[in-house]
């Protein structure tokens, strides 16, 4: 028979045989490591799993994010975790040397408006986004907004059919650099500033938009089961 494999020993969190200066670095390596090796913004939750107890992580990520103050990338906070990114004034070098970003479509002012839009008030159905425009929006623009994962079927609107609501995503706070909704530009000011007055906005065309050619058929099915 062969072996059994030893069970993997807990990880020791809160380092105590270590003194504190090693004992910060080792979490502070930690909490990078984590980081640096997802994908996705990492959330305190799941850092708080690879540290001790009496580790202030806030702390942690202060000095981490001062280490890299010189470094071409930088710790963010974004989507209600911590993700590393280039820093902006590298794009066009990333560019240059990989082609990236150079296909991408930059959304169009009627896709910025209903986005926006839905944004502010989510949760919102495309219904209540045409009361609001004065206009019916195209099912081929939400579907887009959909397809770059921007926004997602919300719960069902009370109203008569239940039609579903749509709200925005982690992905629209990890694109546009946002930790939380609470980090969106002050309503308020906006509307005082005229750059969401519902005026503004019928000024716009959010109709016209997206050809079907831009939008997958697949991807239109989909929005049609959530209009």
């Amino acid at each position: 028979m062969g072996r059994r494999a030893r069970p993997a020993e807990p990880l020791d969190l809160d380092l105590a045989d270590l003194p504190p200066e090693a004992r910060w670095r080792e979490w502070m390596g930690r909490v990078e490591a984590v980081i640096f090796a997802s994908p996705e913004p990492i959330g305190r939750e799941a850092l708080a799993r690879v540290v001790g107890r009496d580790c202030n992580l806030d702390l942690v990520i202060d000095d981490i994010r001062a280490e890299l103050r010189d470094r071409p990338y930088e710790l963010v906070s974004v989507a209600g975790g911590w993700q590393h990114r280039t820093k902006t004034r590298f794009a066009e070098t990333i560019r240059a040397a990989t082609g990236l970003g150079e296909t991408t479509r930059p959304l169009s002012q009627s896709e910025n408006l209903v986005l926006m839009c839905i944004a502010y008030y989510q949760p919102i159905t495309r219904g209540e986004l045409a009361t609001f425009f004065g206009r019916e929006v195209s099912r081929d623009l939400v579907g887009h907004l959909r397809s770059l994962g921007f926004i997602a079927a919300g719960p069902r609107s009370p109203t008569p059919g239940a039609p579903y609501t749509y709200v925005t995503t982690p992905a629209f706070l990890s694109h546009f650099g946002f930790d939380t909704l609470r980090d969106l530009p002050d309503r308020e000011m906006l509307e005082d500033a005229g750059l969401l007055s519902k005026r503004n906005m019928l000024a716009a065309d959010p109709v016209r938009d997206i050809s079907t050619d831009e939008v997958e058929t697949d991807e239109m099915a989909e929005v049609d089961d959530f209009s």
